[in-house]
């Protein structure tokens, strides 16, 4: 039996554990040995699928007290803007690879134990809502055409596990700079052969000032934020091979962007249930059900010259949305060379904005009301076969049915008349995702690998009906979105010798129907769909790009000798916009908010009494705008971390993000005034182990 506590996760981890899905312990130790190497059927997924062999996958160690943190240690994955969860709108979080951004809103599916995790209105991440969980992997699978992981995933799929079947207990808090507090707690028990768990977070600090330092103004201040969760999650055997698996997790988040007005709130429930047979001999089969609800709320301010006022412009006091959705998957027994797996899922996203604006101090003059609902249902196959040993051949393909329907858009007076009542047609269509690939093992150190796919996005419920606000910029909605449909290709080499692993791939994509923020005008003006726009502000629309052209090549590198291990990661991206029409003058520029380059490396040890990490990232330049006028200076930061222990059972802990306080950019608004990410952060804190 494993007991620990842990105060204070560290900036890297000081071991990466290797999970099994075996069902026994006959390697293990006996009880009251410590083993990082060690634990028995810590997730409830079906077996791994041969597919992934010729995949370009990414394990992520699981080495920072937010998720978002361990993902940064992707070279190549980003979210819209460079700040992270606690001073970033929510609504900026989308996540994407290889790219493929332009707008906000994720082009890269998350999933948690097959359960997609975005929004269901917005399609961003609620990161804190993941800070609370239990988990076992952090996977990044690059590339579309995934068919069995769902609709969406044009950019790859993330891949969250949680742990079972183990004892542990963690509990534990840190302090850091600005009266910062990161609070965890968590219980897994084994139950005979079942396993509970309950956990939870709480995140808290005063923040700190956004704007840069000689651009700041009376209105500016620090950006508090306050964010918690908690989550439950029972697993029952029903048989030998057979769990019941049933999770639920709640979590609030509220954040303020440094000046009155600003304030954002974002909450909610997740609940599924899920069963898993894993059976060695006949049918492997997964079925799943789940539920999301969310409720978000958003002010916006215009700020007035010189940063010295601010008015209340837009109050989107209430944005709720339902996902729902249900997924089966099946194995049929084909043998020792080949693999098929059958199944079909569904999803449904239900949400409206509910707004006031046009306000003369703080009463609103008018009121708005938009929203609709979309459903996705898909049927996917997918093949692996070996003709001879070491080479793999896969083929798989999808088809989905989607519908958006009931959309409205409804503006009235306050207390007075109605200023249009929009009702838009239900739309529907047929969309397909395939992907081809092969794997070679050449050699016991060196793997081939390539593959060619197809996928598609269908727009959010917020690129189809929610207007938002960025300091004086303003976009609108767009109701007449088409699909995103992707096509691409992609070859890879892995070499591993020892202690050493490297592997290399170079892609090229090309996303048809790009949405992007389109800038359509300039202040002063009323505009349609967002209001009034100041002066130094821009109007932009959703809209439907030609495409965009994304190439390039990541490579990721290990090494580990004892108690010193190494982590390196290179992401190069040549991304061009093609464009026609009301978008034309974009033909040729980058996409907003994607860099050329990606790097990061990093070094931990972890001997018997001292242990310590470096990691060292860099993100090159990129355009705040689409019209690529706006530019971001790159960024190289690091952070560190040392721990000493103090007894068998206690470790002491220092780290600091962006230790050399380095700039980083994050946006540039109309006027030219500059918003960083986080400065540099130090952080203490205790680890117990039993």
């Amino acid at each position: 039996m494993r007991f620990g506590a842990v105060l204070c996760l560290p900036l890297l981890a000081m071991a990466t554990p290797a999970f099994s899905q075996a069902n026994n312990s006959e390697d293990c130790p006996p009880d009251g040995t410590i083993m990082v190497s060690c634990y028995i059927t810590v997730t409830g997924n079906l077996p791994t699928a041969a597919v992934e062999r010729t995949e370009s996958i990414t394990e992520v160690p699981i080495q920072q007290s937010r998720l978002e943190g361990s993902l940064a240690l992707v070279a190549g994955l980003q979210q819209f803007r460079r700040s992270d969860a606690r001073s970033a709108n929510p609504t900026s979080q989308g996540v994407t690879l290889r790219g493929l951004g332009g707008n906000a809103s994720s082009r890269a599916i998350l999933i948690l134990d097959d359960v997609p995790q975005a929004d269901p209105f917005g399609g961003w991440i609620s990161w804190p809502g993941y800070d609370a969980l239990n988990l076992a992997n952090i996977r990044v699978r690059k590339g579309a055409g995934q068919v069995a992981s769902g609709a969406g995933a044009i950019a790859g799929v993330i891949e969250l596990d949680s742990k079972q079947n183990i004892d542990e207990l963690d509990a534990g808090i840190a302090f850091g700079s600005r009266n910062s507090v990161d609070a965890k707690a968590s219980l897994l028990r084994k139950l005979g052969d079942g396993t509970v768990s309950l956990s939870g977070s709480y995140a808290q600090g005063d923040g700190f000032i956004p704007i840069i330092a000689g651009q700041r103004g009376a209105i500016d201040r620090p950006a508090p934020y306050e964010q918690g969760g908690v989550a439950i999650r029972a697993v029952a055997p029903l048989s030998d091979n057979s769990e019941l698996q049933a999770n639920m997790r709640a979590f609030t988040d509220e954040r303020d962007r440094g000046f009155d007005f600003s304030d954002s709130q974002n909450s909610g429930v997740d609940a599924s249930l899920r069963l898993v047979n894993r059976t060695t001999r006949g049918w492997q089969w997964s079925a799943l059900a789940y539920l999301q609800i969310r409720d978000f709320s958003n002010r916006f301010g215009a700020i007035g010259a010189g940063r010295n006022s601010v008015s209340l412009t837009l109050d989107q006091y209430s944005v709720p949305s339902t996902g729902l959705g249900a997924r089966i998957e099946l194995r049929p027994p084909l043998g020792d060379r080949a693999e098929l797996r059958i199944g079909g899922d569904w999803r449904r996203t239900i949400g409206e904005t509910n707004e006031d604006f046009f306000f003369t101090g703080l009463v609103p003059g008018r009121n708005r009301r938009a929203g609709g609902k979309t459903d996705t249902v898909g049927a996917f196959a997918e093949a692996s076969f070996e003709p001879t040993d070491g080479l793999t051949l896969t083929a798989g393909g999808r088809m989905d049915r989607w519908n958006i329907s009931d959309g409205f858009r409804k503006e009235v007076n306050i207390g007075g008349t109605v200023r249009s009542d929009d009702v838009f047609a239900d739309r529907s269509g047929w969309e397909g995702t395939g992907r081809a690939g092969f794997a070679y093992q050449a050699s016991d150190a060196l793997k081939l690998r390539g593959a060619a796919y197809l996928g598609w996005r269908l727009p959010t419920l917020n690129e189809l009906y929610r207007p938002f606000r960025v300091g004086a910029d303003a976009t609108a909605a767009n109701e007449a979105l088409a699909p995103e449909r992707l096509k691409g290709a992609e070859l890879g080499v892995d070499l591993e010798s020892g202690d050493f692993q490297i592997g290399a791939t170079a892609f090229v994509n090309k996303l048809d129907n790009a949405i992007a923020n389109v800038g359509l005008g300039v202040g002063p003006g009323n505009f349609p769909g967002v209001g009034f726009v100041a002066a130094g502000g821009v109007y932009r629309q959703r809209q439907n790009l030609d495409a965009i052209d994304s190439k390039g090549i990541e490579i990721d590198a290990s090494y580990t000798a004892q108690e010193l291990s190494v982590r390196a990661g290179y992401a190069y991206v040549d991304a061009a916009v093609k464009a026609s029409g009301a978008a034309r003058s974009l033909n040729g520029l980058r996409p907003a908010q994607v860099p050329r380059h990606f790097a990061n490396i990093g070094f931990s040890y972890d001997g018997r009494s001292f242990s310590g990490t470096v990691t060292a990232r860099y993100v090159g330049g990129q355009f705040e705008d689409d019209g690529n006028k706006r530019r971001l200076d790159s960024a190289f930061t690091i952070d560190a971390g040392i721990g000493y222990r103090l007894s068998s059972k206690f470790r002491l802990e220092l780290r600091a993000e962006n230790l050399f306080d380095a700039r980083v950019e994050a946006a540039i608004g109309g006027d030219g005034v500059i918003e960083r990410a986080t400065p540099r952060t130090m952080w203490a804190g205790l680890t117990v182990e039993y």
